[in-house]
């Protein structure tokens, strides 16, 4: 393999990982704010409005999504540049 074969081989494992990631780290926190929310309001004795509950409309929920792609992928470009450099039976023999 090439090494921008290598670099696209491994952002592209990385880009998968991220996708499954934020497809279930995304409603989970959504769901998750709204639990935990209203019991911190409770806490306190304070009965809370929906404009709190309410902080994440589709299109920042997206954004946090595709953020968390990008972050994965900014994270492998150091790994991946180091394999791209590393001939390809020495990459395979440290797997």
């Amino acid at each position: 393999m090439s090494p921008r074969q290598v670099l696209s081989l491994v952002l592209a494992s990385v880009a998968v990982i991220g996708v499954i990631g934020a497809l279930l780290g995304v409603p989970a926190g959504y769901a998750l704010h709204h639990v935990v929310m209203p019991v911190m309001g409770r806490a306190v004795g304070t009965g809370l409005p929906s404009l709190v509950l309410d902080v994440y409309g589709p299109f920042q929920l997206l954004l946090l999504g595709l953020g968390g792609v990008v972050i994965a992928m900014l994270g492998a470009l150091i790994p991946a540049g180091w394999a791209a450099r590393a001939r390809t039976a020495t990459a395979l023999r440290t797997e």
